[in-house]
């Protein structure tokens, strides 16, 4: 639906190619906006799918150097990653533009839902928003869906739908700049708190205020930080707990499926999805529970649920070889989604070969002693394990701590790699994997990352005698 010319307004996205970025900006563009934006990842030639998906909608794609910044722009749009002295942000300065983060106008579009709905916890939001936007799509509902990650059927750059303007608007609400205290949906759901980003006494203070801003608040049960707040706000609680109001009961989390029930109201809903772990099945009852609240019958959410696609770049299986060795891509970047990727590939597999990317070095430094201890209690003694050289975006953020410092971290018994590149870390799996083995690929923020994987299991897979190498 195209608003009235008078009401239009001209947007530029500075980050557009960003997985958050990219659905808002194509909102602005489908509601009747004019929309322009750029992003270094473009001019570098990376995520050429994105710029033709933008272009095809009438979004004109600009050197992020400043020049795009004119008198003509109503608002500057930015993404968290921009820094703030790019030419672009000083170009918008000086003009006086109207500077507005992301995750603000984010929060415009949810509280202005029919109704809004904010999807918030350090882990899974993107998962559950994309089982939101394949439950409403499947079930005929017309809705508004913002998330951090597309379908895995769908392609990259974000999940989106566009539905009328007095439709429900589903919404991954993030807590990593601050902003979720914007959020005032008619329901919100609190997944999990854990550390990432900051450290757990400011996000206990974020998220209770975004809990308190809902009408409705739904908190997973077994999450003890999110359990807590749930009981300053009297919300209603889902999953792994004696004592939820609506329990999760687990059948199977792997290797190939999640299997459960969820009870809500005396109605018992069977989950049965096509990814594998915990995660996943936890996931899947906070979506169920959306779905619900949106008023889906429990025999639509059950039967849409089983064929749920995924999203990318979670647990996705790009693919497995004649040998037996699987390829896994995965968005994990902090220590609870680690911790769920690697115990989630191990299950069923007699080895892991894993790599994980550091998304930045403001990261890097964060987690840095959280991994020292993390990764030597979940890696078992037959696995590997390698870290890639922290990804750069450019700018001017400071490189003093680097993915071989992070790996001399680690106990010697583990013998934990380092690749320098992209291709380093393609020759390090082909040199460590083996018939059978599960080779997981993960990290965030670089574009790159699936292309890797894909060229580890298309190089796997060319191997002429893998069982020679047993």
């Amino acid at each position: 639906m195209l608003l009235p010319a008078a009401d239009a307004r001209r947007y530029h996205f500075s980050g557009v190619a960003g997985s958050g970025m990219s659905p808002l900006a194509q909102l602005m563009r489908v509601r009747g906006h004019t929309v322009q934006g750029s992003d270094r990842a473009l001019d570098q030639g990376k995520s050429p799918e994105i710029a033709a998906r933008l272009r095809d909608l009438g979004i004109d794609v600009m050197p992020q150097d400043g020049s795009a910044v004119t008198a003509a722009i109503d608002r500057f749009v930015y993404s968290s990653a921009v820094e703030a002295d790019t030419p672009e942000m000083r170009a918008a300065r000086a003009l006086g533009i109207e500077l507005v983060p992301r995750p603000a106008l984010l929060a415009e579009v949810v509280n202005a839902g029919r109704p809004g709905v904010a999807v918030a916890g350090t882990s899974g939001k993107s998962t559950i928003v994309g089982m939101v936007a394949w439950l409403l799509r499947e079930s005929g509902v017309p809705a508004t869906v913002l998330g951090g990650a597309a379908l895995a059927d769908a392609g990259s750059g974000g999940c989106f739908a566009a539905g009328p303007t007095n439709a429900p608007v589903v919404a991954e609400a993030c807590e990593s700049d601050g902003t979720l205290v914007g959020y005032r949906p008619l329901v919100g759901l609190v997944h999990n708190i854990s550390r990432d980003h900051a450290e757990l006494i400011p996000l206990r203070a974020q998220f209770g205020v975004f809990a308190r801003n809902c009408a409705r608040i739904l908190v997973n049960a077994r999450c003890p930080e999110a359990a807590a707040l749930g009981l300053e706000v009297a919300a209603f609680t889902y999953g792994l707990a004696g004592d939820a109001d609506a329990p999760l009961n687990v059948l199977s989390v792997g290797p190939d499926r999640a299997r459960g029930t969820l009870t809500c109201a005396g109605e018992r809903l069977s989950l049965d999805v096509p990814q594998p772990g915990l995660h996943n099945l936890e996931n899947a009852a906070a979506a169920a529970m959306i779905g619900l609240e949106l008023g889906l019958a429990p025999g639509e959410i059950t039967a849409a649920l089983e064929s749920f696609p995924g999203v990318a770049r979670r647990f996705e299986v790009v693919g497995t070889t004649a040998s037996g060795i699987r390829v896994v891509d995965d968005y994990a970047h902090n220590g609870e989604k680690l911790r769920a990727a690697i115990t989630t590939a191990q299950t069923g597999a007699a080895r892991l070969i894993a790599v994980f990317q550091p998304h930045g070095f403001g990261p890097a430094r964060f987690l840095r002693h959280e991994l020292r201890e993390l990764l030597p209690a979940i890696l078992r003694p037959r696995d590997r394990f390698c870290y890639a050289e922290i990804f750069y975006a450019g700018g001017t953020v400071a490189r003093d701590i680097s993915s071989r410092m992070l790996a001399a971290d680690l106990p010697a018994s583990l013998a934990c790699g380092y690749a320098a590149d992209h291709d380093a870390a393609r020759r390090w799996v082909l040199s460590e994997a083996r018939p059978g083995d599960t080779v997981l690929v993960m990290g965030a923020r670089d574009p790159d990352l699936p292309r890797l994987a894909r060229s580890i299991h298309v190089a796997l897979a060319g191997l002429t005698s893998p069982a020679a190498r047993v």
